[in-house]
C-alpha cells in the first residue's frame, strides 16, 4: 500500500532494502551465490525487459550468479534488496555491444526506461529507477572528493570508500522543487526555448543549502517569473533517475496573475483557467501541450484542474 494518497511513476519500490545487512560481505556473498537469488541487468542505463503473456513488459530477471559473473566484481554490482526472502542484485553493463545479442541472448531486450516507464508494472518501474540512479551515481563518483584517489564499492554498492584516506562516500539525491503557481481560478505554466515547440510545464529548480522547501519554491517563482508567493502546499514527491533527483511537487498560491519570464530559464509564461487546464491535459488545445502522465508536472496540473 502506498504511504501517501498519491504515488508518482518511479515511486513505490516494493523491495526491502535490507540496509542493515549490507555491511556483511559474507552475507552478501552468500546471497549472490544462492540459486534462489535473482539478478537484473542495465546496459548503458537501459534495463533488460521481457514481454509478458498479456502483451505487456516487465523486468527480465536472470540468475543472480550470472549477474555476478557479468559484473566481474563489486564495482558493477548492486544489492537491490529482498523480495520477501529472495535477494535481488543488479549488474551495470557498458560498451557498444548489446549483451542481449551476447551473454544475455534470449532473455529479453534493453529499452530506454523513460520510454517504457508507463508500460511497466509500477513496482518494476520503481525498482529500475533505483538501479539506474545508483549506477549513475557510481559512474559520476569513482574518485574520492576529499583526496582525488580512486574509490571502491562497499556494502553492496551503496557506499564508496577511499583506500587512500578512508573517507566514506554515500549516494546523493538532489532535491528539486517543482511547483504549479496558482492565483484564484487560474494557474501558470512556463516554457523553455529548448523544449519541443508548444510544450508548457510547471516551474522547477534545485533546493539550495540552508533553504526550506517553501523558501526554494518562493525564490524560484520570483526569479523565473517575477511572482510573489503567498502560500505553499505539498502534493507528492517523485524519484527522478536523471540522474538522481527527488522532485518535490508543490502547489503555490501567488499574489497576482501577471508573471514575466526571465528570458534565461523561461522564454514564455501562460495562464490557464481550470477548464483550459483540463482541455490541455486532454490534448484539446491546438499547438500547446503539457508533460506526459509519467511526469509529476502533469500530476500537479491534473490535481489542480480537477480539485474541488
Amino acid at each position: 500500500m502506498p504511504l501517501t494518497f498519491f504515488q508518482n511513476t518511479f515511486a513505490g519500490n516494493p523491495l526491502n532494502r535490507a540496509s542493515d545487512r549490507r555491511p556483511s560481505a559474507d552475507w552478501l556473498a552468500g546471497q549472490l551465490a544462492s540459486s534462489d537469488s535473482l539478478g537484473m541487468a542495465l546496459w548503458n542505463g537501459k534495463p533488460l525487459v521481457e514481454k509478458t503473456k498479456d502483451g505487456g513488459i516487465q523486468i527480465a530477471y536472470l540468475p543472480a550468479q550470472l549477474a555476478g559473473e557479468l559484473a566481474g566484481g563489486d564495482e558493477r554490482l548492486l544489492f537491490m534488496g529482498l523480495w520477501q526472502e529472495t535477494a535481488i542484485f543488479a549488474v551495470d553493463l557498458e560498451g557498444t555491444s548489446d549483451p542481449a545479442q551476447g551473454p544475455l541472448q534470449g532473455l529479453g531486450e534493453f529499452k530506454e526506461l523513460r520510454t517504457i516507464a508507463l508500460a511497466l508494472p509500477a513496482p518494476d518501474a520503481a525498482i529500475l529507477a533505483t538501479a539506474k540512479s545508483m549506477f549513475e551515481w557510481r559512474r559520476r563518483h569513482q574518485y574520492c572528493a576529499s583526496c582525488g584517489q580512486p574509490s571502491v564499492a562497499k556494502e553492496g554498492g551503496w557506499k564508496r570508500q577511499c583506500p587512500a584516506c578512508q573517507v566514506e562516500h554515500f549516494p546523493r539525491t538532489d532535491p528539486v522543487v517543482i511547483m504549479l503557481a496558482c492565483h484564484g481560478e487560474r494557474c501558470m505554466l512556463g516554457r523553455q526555448e529548448v523544449w519541443p515547440k508548444g510544450m508548457f510545464s510547471a516551474l522547477a529548480g534545485f533546493l539550495e543549502p540552508g533553504e526550506s522547501i517553501e523558501e526554494a519554491c518562493a525564490r524560484e517563482l520570483a526569479e523565473e517569473a517575477g511572482l510573489r508567493t503567498k502560500s505553499v502546499r505539498y502534493h507528492s514527491t517523485q524519484p527522478w533517475p536523471y540522474p538522481s533527483s527527488l522532485m518535490i511537487g508543490l502547489i503555490a498560491e501567488v499574489e497576482d496573475d501577471e508573471g514575466t519570464p526571465d528570458q534565461t530559464e523561461l522564454s514564455e509564461v501562460r495562464w490557464f483557467t481550470r477548464e483550459e487546464a483540463r482541455r490541455l491535459i486532454q490534448g484539446e488545445i491546438e499547438g500547446v501541450f503539457c508533460p506526459q502522465p509519467m511526469a509529476i508536472a502533469h500530476q500537479l496540473l491534473k490535481a489542480w484542474a480537477y480539485e474541488g
